[in-house]
């Protein structure tokens, strides 16, 4: 089973990175960080990397209701969505399937949270 479903944009980084964000608020999600990969690594080891962003999406009644079905599943909290350049002008946009994320997890009113998170991240992606 994978565990992130993907499509692969023929843009720039900047493009891809306002229209995932736009299709994420279509679907009542905000972006609560920004994790510039490429930046980070350079700055704290000094190594060369793609451009490479993991956003940090939270779709508030969603999250509502998995801290509610189980209190200790704000560990896998955000769902994070990662923006990396492929090559110049291809940029593959990859989100966290969170019903593979969360199959450790025994509880069957979170699968049902997690399967209502699935669809709309599918259909952020879909939308690309």
């Amino acid at each position: 089973m994978s565990y992130t479903f993907s499509k692969t944009l023929n843009t720039g980084m900047d493009e891809a990175i306002e229209r995932v964000t736009a299709q994420l608020k279509e679907e009542g999600f905000g972006v609560l960080t920004d994790i510039d990969v490429k930046a980070t690594l350079k700055k704290k080891i000094d190594v060369d990397f793609r451009p490479y962003r993991i956003l940090g999406a939270c779709n508030p009644g969603f999250a509502h209701k998995a801290l509610q079905a189980e209190p200790e599943i704000g560990a896998m909290l955000p769902c994070n969505v990662v923006v990396q350049e492929l090559e110049p002008g291809r940029v593959q946009v990859s989100a966290i399937d969170p019903i593979a994320s969360m199959q450790a997890v025994d509880n069957p009113a979170l699968g049902e949270v997690a399967t209502q998170v699935q669809a709309k991240l599918r259909k952020v992606i879909d939308a690309l």
